[in-house]
């Protein structure tokens, strides 16, 4: 058995959104490690300049916001000519938090994590779809959700209810798509350090989160490694409308 090719994106082209974050980031490394052309999107155009210029060949920069239908086809349109054609990996991996109580989040605060996190996952996805479909080609899509779709903590109303909804939303995916050759899972890590929880987790709620781990740590980046593989790959290519988690044994304790 061809172990190292059954993993192997060689040929392929990946859509990365957030590449600019922790997570995103590492996402496109791994990606274009095993073989594949990145697009790396981000509205921090900086960002993601300099990483596609960290990586080299076979990786581009796009600018991307999620929220607006518009832009999304345009960052859609730039990475294929990049590229070189459709992209047949997307990894939808943009997200915002918004920290505060439940009583004191304001409408605006719920609608900004609702439109990253909830609407610009349905708008990247829906458009990597429909031009999976038009060019008659399989292909991968890897949401990002997170152990809080189905937990909760204090603070993050909005983020926990994007993250609920986006298990839902890829589950309607993947069946939906799976004529087309289009498989869709979630990806769920559990907590990692990023620039959205990281002053959280040092503080001593936080910390008190972290002990409750089984595993008592956070996640890396690099645990998340193999698991993204396994969805984007042949390696995965019975698996649609699943859900991956990845966190320590969080959501399985009771505590």
């Amino acid at each position: 058995m061809d172990l190292a090719g059954l993993f192997s994106l060689d040929g392929r082209r990946a859509f990365i959104t957030g590449a600019s974050g922790v997570l995103g980031a590492h996402f496109a490394r791994v990606l274009h490690g095993a073989g594949a052309q990145v697009a790396l999107a981000a509205r921090r155009t900086d960002a993601v300049t300099a990483l596609a210029a960290e990586l080299g060949p076979r990786a581009a920069a796009v600018t991307l916001d999620v929220t607006d239908a518009a832009h999304v086809a345009a960052a859609f349109d730039a990475a294929e000519t990049a590229l070189g054609g459709p992209c047949d990996i997307l990894v939808n991996n943009a997200g915002i938090a918004v920290t505060k109580s439940f009583l004191q989040q304001e409408a605006a605060d719920w609608d900004a994590v609702m439109a990253v996190n909830l609407r610009g996952c349905f708008l990247v996805g829906q458009e990597a779809a429909k031009r999976l479909v038009a060019a008659k080609q399989p292909g991968a899509i890897v949401n990002i959700a997170s152990v809080l779709g189905e937990r909760v903590i204090p603070g993050v109303a909005g983020y926990t209810a994007a993250k609920a909804g986006l298990l839902q939303l890829t589950r309607q995916m993947a069946v939906e798509l799976a004529r087309h050759g289009i498989r869709v899972n979630a990806l769920a890590p559990g907590y990692v350090a990023t620039d959205i929880n990281r002053d959280y987790f040092a503080s001593e709620p936080g910390q008190a989160m972290i002990r409750r781990v089984p595993q008592r740590r956070l996640g890396n980046p690099e645990d998340l490694t193999g698991p993204l593989l396994l969805l984007a790959s042949a390696a995965g290519a019975h698996m649609t409308g699943a859900t991956l988690t990845v966190d320590g044994g969080h959501s399985v304790n009771p505590l």
